[in-house]
């Protein structure tokens, strides 16, 4: 399947507005620092259950954090 749009997000905001790092979040999540770096660059998108953990350590949405833009509505 090819690839019609990308997965932005506000990781690094959310992480600025608590003061975290990237090692506190990837800790608070149970991941590597290198995947929430990955995640902040747009270089890796993350599974299901990693976008609800990080929903849940930010008490917001997977909405709130994540949006999919779509190729076509780039310009």
């Amino acid at each position: 399947m090819k690839k019609k749009g990308t997965l932005i997000n506000r990781l690094h905001v959310l992480r600025a507005e608590r003061r975290w790092s990237q090692d506190d979040l990837a800790k608070k999540v149970g991941v590597s620092r290198q995947t929430i770096s990955s995640l902040e660059a747009n270089r890796y998108n993350p599974s299901l259950l990693l976008a609800f953990e990080l929903a849940r350590v930010f008490d917001t949405t997977v909405l709130d954090i994540f949006t999919y833009v779509h190729d076509e509505d780039k310009a």
